[in-house]
């Protein structure tokens, strides 16, 4: 259900080959194949964990997206450490606006009325306050936008996960990333496991040749329904889909991205590779909104022998769970929330990571901590002037789980550079309020797709 020009033209899918400057940026190597013994988190390009970030010069946020998670955001980066404010405020929807500022209010921090923005244009007008640092939380759709426009306008950013949700949105994020660099804005994305410090011990562990060599994995995000809305008297076609964007595949790029994205994410940092290829499967049954899948299957190949299954799904009733296993020649790891394990394949533990009680340091207390632990990098990193940019990484882990979806909805193999150079984009031809001319077709695997 996207632009009848551009949704679903997947007959010229494989045959598109207009984009092939930032191929050479893929040539990404194995960790295990070139690491030694005992690398430290600098050499292993990991974040600081601290109890918060340095003081310094006061940083004023601005916030695109005033829903749930973005307000969530917004209090993880008051939470990372001194001297930090959210001064503005911008959505589509007046309604977020004024519950995201009732929330502040319980914590005495009033948002001024003239920094309050509502409408498409909203971000725009944001980006022209007196902030430091942007925190893009809209539906991912709108994430390339956002990222671009905030570079221009020389700011920070936090950006949530998925960075896009077509091929075209992450070349544009590629992009931006690069004049981000230029310029020397920091960039932090919400692939909160990269910060999490059960998830960096476990990797500490692999990267240091405790499994041996790595010849496979698993990754998977098994849960039930999520939330959805339905429509309400007088909403028109993008009122409602805006307020039900997590079922509608322009928006959300499907739950392979919204979701499933953290655990096909830890599959490439883990294994240092990005996939070559990809094949699955997907479908859908029991949803009773949107156009999105209720499940997919993908197997990745990551070349040399080494693949991984990755398997998402959103339906009630069933078996459950979320996190990822990495085989190697000695044994394999298994990361899941609140346990960590390398096994030996007998099954007895090579290796566990101890959690801390209640009453001990805050930093292995793994609720939400990784949350706050994304802020603290961003900020840190803007005061000490340790430069960090996590948009290139991010976005490519997007675009495996861009492949890994349009293998199931296709039925196809794509490879990773049919992929990168697809001229597939997502959404209507224009972002404004009312009726929007969009199919709402779910595709069906090995069948011709009507455009």
């Amino acid at each position: 259900m996207e632009n009848n020009k551009n949704r679903y033209s997947r007959r010229k899918f494989l045959e598109t080959t207009a984009f092939t400057g930032v191929v050479g940026a893929l040539s990404v190597g194995s960790i295990l194949s070139s690491c030694k013994k005992n690398k430290s988190n600098k050499e292993l390009g990991l974040p600081p964990l601290l109890s918060h970030a340095p003081d310094g010069k006061k940083l004023k946020a601005g916030l695109i997206g005033a829903g749930n998670r973005g307000t969530g955001a917004a209090f993880n980066f008051l939470g990372a450490g001194p001297n930090l404010e959210v001064t503005a405020l911008a959505d589509v929807f007046q309604e977020r606006i004024d519950n995201c500022k009732e929330r502040f209010k319980k914590y005495n921090i009033e948002i001024p009325e003239e920094n309050c923005f509502v409408g498409f244009d909203a971000y725009q007008k944001l980006l022209e306050t007196d902030i430091d640092v942007v925190i893009l939380a809209t539906p991912p759709y709108f994430r390339p936008e956002h990222f671009k426009e905030a570079i221009q306008h020389k700011k920070h950013v936090f950006m949530e996960k998925p960075l896009a949700v077509d091929p075209v949105g992450i070349r544009s994020i590629l992009s931006s990333a690069k004049r981000a660099e230029s310029l020397g804005l920091c960039v932090i994305t919400g692939t909160q496991r990269r910060h999490q410090q059960d998830y960096i011990e476990t990797y500490k562990q692999i990267a240091n040749g405790e499994i041996g060599e790595i010849v496979a994995a698993k990754a998977y995000w098994n849960q039930s329904h999520v939330w959805f809305r339905t429509r309400q008297k007088g909403w028109s076609d993008m009122e409602y889909m805006l307020h039900n964007w997590n079922n509608f595949a322009w928006l959300s790029g499907d739950h392979i991205l919204d979701t499933h994205v953290h655990n096909i994410d830890v599959i490439n940092w883990f294994t240092g590779k990005y996939p070559k290829s990809a094949i699955g499967y997907g479908g859908r049954h029991r949803r009773v909104t949107g156009n999105q899948f209720d499940f997919f299957s993908v197997d990745f190949d990551y070349g040399n022998g080494l693949s991984s299954h990755s398997m998402c799904r959103q339906i009630d009733s069933c078996a459950d769970g979320v996190g990822e296993v990495v085989v190697g020649t000695k044994g394999y790891s298994v990361c899941t929330n609140n346990a960590n394990k390398i096994f030996n394949f007998n099954g007895s533990v090579m290796w566990e990571y101890e959690y801390a009680k209640s009453n001990d340091d805050p930093l292995k207390r793994e609720a939400n901590s990784a949350y706050i632990q994304e802020h603290i990098h961003l900020v840190t990193a803007i005061r000490t002037n340790e430069y960090v940019n996590e948009a290139e990484k991010t976005a490519l882990s997007t675009l495996t789980a861009i492949m890994g979806r349009e293998a199931a909805y296709t039925g196809k193999q794509i490879t990773w550079d049919e992929i990168m150079n697809s001229d597939l984009r997502f959404g209507p031809s224009e972002n404004k309020m009312g009726s929007v001319n969009m199919k709402f077709e779910v595709p069906i695997p090995g069948t011709p797709i009507n455009v």
